[in-house]
């Protein structure tokens, strides 16, 4: 897709992200990435953000993760904004350039949790070459973000699944 530019976040980009809402959380996962604990991806389409995803290089906060899936980076909040801009491929660019950075980085195995609700991620993600872990759902944290930079957390119930480098 000629017109899609898929990159990690810079600290001036965080304005065009705002539209998209949650800034607490692109700020804090732009720190976290300044910090080498992971990558924000944004993706942006004739200059206007449109998506992103967040790979998450640190230990899991899940304990069931942490204990099966040792060093093993996540792929998380894969998000395409605006309704109008999904179902149009953008969304499986970002995953494409989000599995290759793993990739480039040595990592053989990459793992998501999607809420068990969630029927149209998850096809998606089978689709993709992801599979079960083969272990139980498990309770995942969420976070709601303030305009003030605070959040509330919740969990929701998760299918972790794991794909491995062809």
């Amino acid at each position: 897709m000629s017109d899609l530019e898929i990159r990690p976040v810079r600290p001036g980009d965080l304005p065009s992200l705002a539209n998209a809402g949650e800034d607490g959380y692109f700020a804090d996962r732009l720190a976290k990435q300044h910090e080498g604990h992971g990558v924000l991806l944004g993706a942006w389409r004739t200059g206007q953000a449109i998506g992103s995803a967040y790979l998450w290089l640190d230990e899991a906060e899940e304990p069931e993760i942490r204990q099966h899936l040792p060093n093993t980076p996540l792929i998380t909040h894969v998000e395409i904004f605006d309704a109008d801009e999904r179902n149009r491929g953008f969304g499986t660019e970002l995953m494409d350039r989000a599995e290759q950075m793993l990739w480039e980085r040595g990592y053989t195995r990459v793992a998501l949790a999607v809420e068990v609700s969630n029927d149209a991620a998850a096809r998606l993600y089978r689709r993709r070459g992801y599979q079960d872990w083969g272990h139980d759902t498990i309770s995942c944290m969420g976070r709601v973000w303030e305009e003030d930079g605070t959040f509330t957390e919740y969990e929701e119930k998760c299918y972790v699944l794991t794909k491995k480098r062809d």
